[in-house]
């Protein structure tokens, strides 16, 4: 832990970031109480939760908080910088989302159109039934009662790869991913889904996304990886974004970490939703905090950033709208589900000062958005282990933050 204490903390405001950087009294925001957000991390760190975090708080398209806490890895000791880069894991989602919706305002693709228009295995899916009370029982299968749409892919709604049965058959296609990239997605349709179109939301965690990324190389004739750094990373000076690190960028990529009995221990095959040539919607960027935030102030900016517009206001208002009943089994207390973002539906079922209709994302491995429209910030907190009790502790400090 000493090592870690010893690179504790580091205040940037600088011009590092591709957006303005001012106080955050000229914003709205209490300097004071942004000290919370470094308590929080301070005090994970010193309980050994995490050895590391970078942290950004932008309001009004401007850069009021941005921290680096602790060190990259626990092996050599480096201190953690604003730049350093992370495994984003889930919160690729967005990025893909943004992709379709693009698409979509161009006439190429409809958010109700059946999958099977792109990728024929799709037309004729079947459900996977648990033959009994005990999974080890197996299935049996029945047809599906519709098609899946892109929207279930986007709401998480479609049960692909979704649960025990279709995510063992899913896997058994997968294993190609990493020498052919996408190719794997043709033929998932071959697999069973978890349930009926619809029906139920469950996180598709390997694939609902990739599937996405297939349809967006389909509709726009680039492989996933072109299309985004020619229609978003480049207009949006994402230089630090990317799917695979080159020898340089792999040097400044945090190490991954899982929390237990023993502390933090390094985590297994932290890259298996990438490659140099898998270019995952559903996990697959690495990028650092700075970076992101381009495309987090872009969602913000409601489609602009900058005078650079990727998507229509009103496109962006269909992308982060509720588009799943709040019946649907499956759904958080207080959550509902936009086109690939998270949406706050209930703050006080939640418990978080969120405004209603506050919208982000998670990832796996630790990384955390949010964007508050009401209010006009953003959050984001970047870590290499996923400690969720930290997520909401952190909006409660940006929140509490805002004195106008």
């Amino acid at each position: 832990m000493k090592k870690i204490m010893g690179f504790l903390l580091t205040v940037i405001f600088a011009t590092t970031v591709h957006a303005e950087t001012v106080s955050p009294e000229s914003v709205g925001l209490s300097s004071d109480r942004l000290q919370r957000i470094s308590e929080l991390v301070e005090e994970n760190i010193a309980a050994g939760n995490i050895s590391g975090a970078v942290t950004l708080v932008a309001r009004h398209g401007k850069v009021a908080h941005l921290e680096a806490a602790g060190v990259m890895d626990l092996e050599s000791g480096r201190p953690m910088e604003t730049d350093t880069y992370f495994r984003l894991a889930s919160m690729s989602n967005p990025v893909g989302g943004l992709a379709i919706m693009m698409l979509v305002e161009e006439g190429k693709v409809r958010i109700n159109d059946p999958v099977s228009r792109y990728l024929p295995s799709y037309a004729n899916q079947v459900v996977a039934m648990a033959k009994s009370d005990n999974p080890d029982d197996g299935f049996y299968t029945v047809p599906a009662e519709r098609e899946i749409t892109i929207k279930d892919l986007l709401t998480h709604t479609s049960g692909v790869m979704s649960g025990r049965f279709s995510s063992s058959e899913g896997r058994s296609l997968s294993v190609t991913r990493h020498d052919a990239g996408l190719a794997w997605i043709d033929d998932l349709g071959n697999a069973p889904l978890e349930f009926q179109p619809g029906s139920r939301w469950s996180y598709s965690a390997l694939a609902g996304f990739d599937v996405l990324s297939r349809i967006v190389e389909i509709a726009s004739g680039q492989n996933f990886n072109d299309f985004l750094r020619s229609r978003v990373f480049d207009p949006l000076d994402m230089d630090d974004t990317f799917f695979w690190p080159n020898s340089d960028q792999r040097q400044n990529l945090v190490s991954s970490y899982s929390l237990g009995d023993e502390g933090l221990q390094p985590r297994n095959n932290p890259d298996s939703m990438s490659s140099p040539v898998y270019y995952s919607a559903a996990g697959g960027l690495m990028s650092s905090v700075e970076s992101y935030a381009q495309f987090a102030m872009l969602l913000a900016g409601d489609g602009e950033l900058n005078g650079t517009r990727l998507l229509g206001t009103r496109t962006m208002e269909v992308m982060r709208s509720e588009w799943i009943p709040d019946s649907l089994p499956g759904r958080n207390d207080g959550e509902g589900y936009g086109l690939s973002v998270r949406v706050v539906s209930d703050p006080i079922a939640m418990g978080s000062l969120l405004n209603e209709g506050t919208f982000g994302w998670s990832g796996a491995y630790g990384t955390h958005l949010f964007v508050d429209p009401v209010e006009d910030i953003v959050g984001l907190m970047f870590i290499q282990t996923p400690i969720r009790s930290m997520r909401p502790e952190f909006e409660r400090a940006v929140m509490q933050a805002i004195v106008d």
